[in-house]
C-alpha cells in the first residue's frame, strides 16, 4: 500500500516527486516496493487541489514504477487497473457518471 501523486491508466506510479523546482525529491524505498511487490495498491485523493484528476492517461510526474499498480483506493471510489484500462468498482460521494466526466480517459464498463 503506497500513496501517490498520480497513477496512469496503465498502472504506472508517480509518488516520489512532482518535478516542481522547489520540491525535495524523496525516493526512499518506494521504487523497490513498487517493483518488488506482487500487488501494489495505492491510496490517494482522486482529485488534486486544482480539481484535476490524479488518475491520468499518462504520468505527468517522474515515474516510480511502470505498470505496477493494480488497485487505487480514493475518497471517491475504488478503481482496478486491468490489461484494458481502468474499471471503477465502487463510487463514493459522486456518481460513476460524474467521475467519468472528470477523467481524461474512458473507464472500462461491465
Amino acid at each position: 500500500m503506497l500513496g501517490a501523486f498520480q497513477v496512469s491508466a496503465g498502472g504506472d506510479l508517480a509518488n516520489w516527486s512532482t518535478g516542481a523546482p522547489d520540491a525535495i525529491p524523496a525516493v526512499g524505498g518506494a521504487m523497490d516496493l513498487a517493483i518488488g511487490a506482487k500487488d501494489v495498491f495505492v491510496m490517494m485523493s482522486l482529485f488534486a487541489k486544482d480539481g484535476t484528476a490524479k488518475i491520468v492517461p499518462q504520468l505527468g510526474y517522474p515515474a516510480t514504477g511502470l505498470g505496477c499498480v493494480s488497485r487505487v483506493y480514493t475518497d471517491h471510489g475504488v478503481f482496478h487497473i486491468e490489461d484494458g484500462g481502468v474499471r471503477l468498482r465502487q463510487a463514493y460521494g459522486l456518481s460513476a457518471e460524474e467521475i467519468q466526466d472528470r477523467l481524461d480517459f474512458e473507464l472500462l464498463t461491465d
